[in-house]
């Protein structure tokens, strides 16, 4: 059992224990660097890209993860290796939480507000557009909230998460309740 742990743990024979702290160093350094440029790359992408996948999300997502894998911890196959990508990643991405409590200005550049694309009826084109959205999409997020026709929209708005929220013409009280993706540990 000692001997199979051992192996698991183990780092490249042809290392020293210094050297072989310099590389999962190196592993951290490069993982915060694609960690920054995914974050960066994905917000570029938009909101809509975030709040519902498609098959070709899901194969963006699979592809980029594959990728970047490499670029992280290079010829390292060690449990460290994976282990230090991980910590880094998850760090970071706590770090990063953390840092857009704290800054408004950061949260308003990483996450966005919210864009009405609907009103009145009238589908808002050049910001459908410049957020990425089709009306054969608006139309889905219709049907979800039981509309049949654009006419019986007053508002849609594309959320922050990406979803889009729908108040009827018909509309006494103007209330959402928010969907939560993820859940922020203190």
């Amino acid at each position: 059992m000692i001997e199979w742990f051992s192996e698991v743990f183990a780092h490249p024979a042809s290392m020293s224990d210094h050297a072989y702290v310099h590389v999962l160093g190196l592993i951290a350094l490069k993982t915060t660097i694609i960690y920054f440029f995914l974050v960066v790359g994905l917000r570029l992408l938009g909101k809509r890209e975030l709040g519902q996948m498609n098959i070709y999300d899901l194969v963006l997502i699979i592809v980029l993860a594959n990728a970047v894998q490499n670029a992280m911890v290079g010829d390292d196959s060690t449990v460290f290796g994976g282990i230090t990508a991980a910590t880094t990643l998850l760090l970071l991405n706590r770090l990063f939480t953390a840092a857009m409590l704290r800054s408004r200005k950061l949260e308003h550049v990483m996450v966005g507000e919210p864009v009405v694309i609907v009103n009145d009826g009238v589908l808002l084109t050049e910001k459908m557009k410049h957020e990425g959205i089709t009306e054969t999409q608006v139309m889905a997020a219709l049907r979800e909230h039981g509309l049949e026709r654009l006419d019986q929209a007053h508002i849609c708005i594309l959320e922050i998460d990406g979803t889009i929220s729908v108040v009827p013409v018909d509309s006494q009280v103007h209330k959402t309740r928010r969907h939560y993706r993820a859940l922020r540990l203190p």
